[in-house]
């Protein structure tokens, strides 16, 4: 498979992902938009994240990203993370919203997010969905997520193909990620699109979850019930790819195809060291930006411009995503998205010697 580079792809992603149709060319960041909220709540952008523990993107990357981007333009950034509590979610957004905000920017967790746009578009606010689709969201900011999917089928094929294997006559497990995640049903499209149209069925598929954990006690259960035998395993994430390794290694199986999502820490260490065929590179910073303009436009009284719309006909600016394998991985530490320093440790240090990685 011809893989994207990381310069042509960034430069695709701030090509095409967004045009900006200003409306006014007003100099202050007072939003005409917020309605209800008034004063300086025009001036303020409204995000929350949904946990830690999914990925550590949300913590290491986004929060930097966003917040840097928002208060660059000149508007005031309240980041605020539900860690992975529906509860809490609720209560950070009655208290942004009891402060005042000119737009929300919100990842959903568990469908906490649909009752927030709601309460904020009563108000007058414009709600972006970040990462995640949220029903009647009045944006949409992600990467091109059916295409997430179908890199994970390639970097499968890719995997069996090094292994001499026919995916026809492969046994590969699915494991998706959670179903409430309005995302993880765009990533298995994407993947399946792929794997089938080369033969591959499902051995097995365990029940979608975003925890490398449950994802290892679920794929042990479908290894014992397939006699031990697999040949390749789709990933949603690299979390989840985690789990998935840990019981190849308890049960000494090498050389099975394995994929990913999210380029963190763990994920690149287990593709230099051969455990992971390849993982998806979702440079945060292009999200992050797509982001940032959009909430700029509309807390300046502007009008932002999509190239795509969900099935909904939500707008949708859609970034775009890069297969890494171990080639690939020093390029994700020169964007800055990866630290050598963490990758390169122990065993895995001889491998960034020899695929370049410092």
């Amino acid at each position: 498979m011809k893989r994207t580079s990381l310069a042509s792809a960034a430069a695709l992603a701030g090509a095409a992902a967004l045009v900006l149709t200003a409306c006014s060319s007003g100099d202050s960041g007072d939003s005409g938009d917020s309605g209800d909220a008034g004063g300086e709540a025009g001036t303020r952008a409204c995000v929350i994240l949904p946990d830690a523990a999914s990925s550590p993107r949300w913590e290491n990357f986004d929060r930097k990203y966003l917040q840097e981007g928002l208060e660059a333009a000149g508007f005031e950034a309240d980041i605020q993370n539900a860690q992975g509590d529906t509860q809490q979610y609720a209560t950070i957004a009655d208290q942004q919203l009891t402060q005042g905000c000119g737009v929300m920017l919100l990842v959903d967790y568990n469908g906490a997010a649909g009752a927030v746009t709601e309460n904020a578009q009563a108000q007058g606010i414009p709600v972006i969905a970040y990462d995640r689709p949220i029903a009647g969201a009045d944006y949409y900011v992600s990467f091109d997520n059916i295409e997430v999917g179908r890199l994970e089928g390639q970097a499968v094929l890719d995997g069996l193909e090094a292994a001499g294997k026919d995916p026809a006559e492969a046994v590969v497990v699915y494991m998706g990620g959670d179903p409430a995640d309005g995302n993880a049903a765009m990533f298995r499209d994407g993947a399946v699109e792929v794997m089938e149209a080369a033969g591959i069925t499902a051995a097995a598929e365990p029940p979608g979850v975003w925890d490398g954990d449950e994802s290892a006690t679920n794929f042990e259960q479908a290894l014992t019930s397939l006699g031990g035998e697999v040949d390749a395993v789709w990933v949603a994430n690299d979390t989840n790819a985690a789990g998935v390794i840990t019981i190849l290694q308890k049960n000494n199986l090498e050389g099975v195809a394995v994929s990913g999502q999210d380029a963190n820490v763990a994920g690149l260490q287990n593709i230099l060291l051969g455990w992971q065929t390849a993982t998806v590179y979702k440079p945060v910073k292009d999200e992050a930006d797509a982001a940032v303009e959009v909430a700029v436009a509309l807390l300046n009284d502007e009008t932002p411009e999509a190239d795509q719309t969900l099935d909904d006909g939500t707008p949708y600016i859609a970034a775009t995503p890069i297969l890494v394998g171990p080639e690939q991985v020093k390029d994700v530490v020169a964007a800055g998205d990866a630290s050598a320093e963490e990758i390169c440790q122990g065993d895995v240090a001889p491998m960034c010697e020899e695929y370049g990685v410092e």
